[in-house]
């Protein structure tokens, strides 16, 4: 049985952005080629559910190198982009202050291939703020399958 999503995004509005880039930016310090997500379409803090979206453009700075003739989105990069949306989270619902920075990642899969052209949806499900870690759990959409999940750890580093 293939696995779920972490909430159903059915009746959401994914072309509805309520955060973007600007707003991002005032609270995720990554800039030029390490920004890695693009919009906020969905943030619901009673349940701890947040859904952006990484656009993956022709022009982005691996694609020569990560595979020339085929160009696939690195798994790494997929993981920025998820801890990206852990962080904006954290520090823009949580409040909590300072500088979030990676802590750590469990449970990853990755279960498809991410190609240019390709809006990567990233669902978010807040866990647990406690002993100045942060931990979400993370997947990656395209055409509605799962393309990676993880459980992203964040630290707060003050």
């Amino acid at each position: 049985m293939p696995p779920r999503t972490l909430f159903d995004i059915g009746s959401l509005d994914l072309s509805r952005v309520i955060y973007g880039p600007d707003v991002i930016r005032t609270i995720n310090p990554q800039r030029f080629e390490m920004e890695h997500l693009d919009a906020i379409v969905h943030c619901d803090p009673p349940t701890g559910q947040i859904v952006g979206y990484k656009d993956v453009k022709a022009d982005e700075f691996w694609i020569p190198g990560h595979i020339p003739g085929r160009p696939l989105l690195p798994g790494v990069i997929m993981v920025e982009s998820a801890a990206q949306l852990s962080s904006f989270y954290t520090k823009y619902v949580v409040k909590v202050p300072g500088f979030i920075g990676f802590g750590g990642i469990e449970n990853c899969k990755f279960r498809m291939q991410v190609q240019p052209g390709q809006r990567l949806y990233l669902l978010g499900q807040y866990k647990w703020y406690r002993h100045h870690r942060i931990c979400s759990e993370i997947q990656g959409l395209i055409d509605g399958q799962i393309a990676f999940d993880a459980t992203i750890i964040g630290a707060e580093l003050g």
